[in-house]
């Protein structure tokens, strides 16, 4: 897409950015932004469209509660066992992790390996999760703190069991 708007450009930023075998897929990149983006503007017109208003000042509240959520929901989707089913088509996987946790790596070229990226980057994917957190206050707010309270909770849940396992370790529990 890119290449064929701008094909001298597109081949000399990505040749001047890193060698080959070293090179991440700068197009299939720029293609997860402007869906993001495209996605998160939607959601936005859309609510001025439904005459949503757009808080002059969100809540603390909303903020801890979606912080708290999307970093639950990130490591999740990018990180759980149980959801390796997800990733399992753009990543490899490398070994255990954390409690409960797969470390993995991308795979393949273009898309699928951005994809792959994506998917197991607890960070990447906060960005994604606090969007349509603040999307969904805007069209659903109460759904929306009762999803969030449910994965802050299971954060506050994952930190006792931690805790726990510490205490039992040291001859505490």
């Amino acid at each position: 897409m890119l290449r064929a708007a701008f094909p001298g450009y597109a081949l000399a930023v990505s040749d001047q950015y890193a060698p080959p075998e070293k090179r991440p897929p700068l197009l299939a990149y720029s293609v997860l932004m402007a869906i993001f983006n495209g996605l998160f503007a939607a959601g936005l017109l859309l609510a001025k469209r439904r005459g949503r208003e757009l808080p002059e000042r969100p809540a603390a509240a909303d903020i801890a509660l979606i912080g708290v959520a999307s970093h639950k929901l990130s490591r999740l989707v990018g990180k759980d066992k149980v959801t390796s089913p997800l990733r399992a088509p753009f990543t490899e996987l490398q070994g255990h992790g954390g409690p409960g946790e797969f470390e993995e790596k991308s795979r393949g070229t273009g898309a699928r390996k951005a994809i792959g990226e994506l998917l197991i980057c607890p960070y990447c994917l906060g960005l994604w999760f606090v969007a349509a957190f603040a999307i969904g206050l805007l069209f659903a707010p109460r759904l929306t703190r009762l999803l969030a309270a449910v994965f802050t909770a299971l954060t506050a849940s994952d930190f006792l069991q931690i805790a726990y396992k510490a205490a039992e370790e040291k001859g505490l529990g």
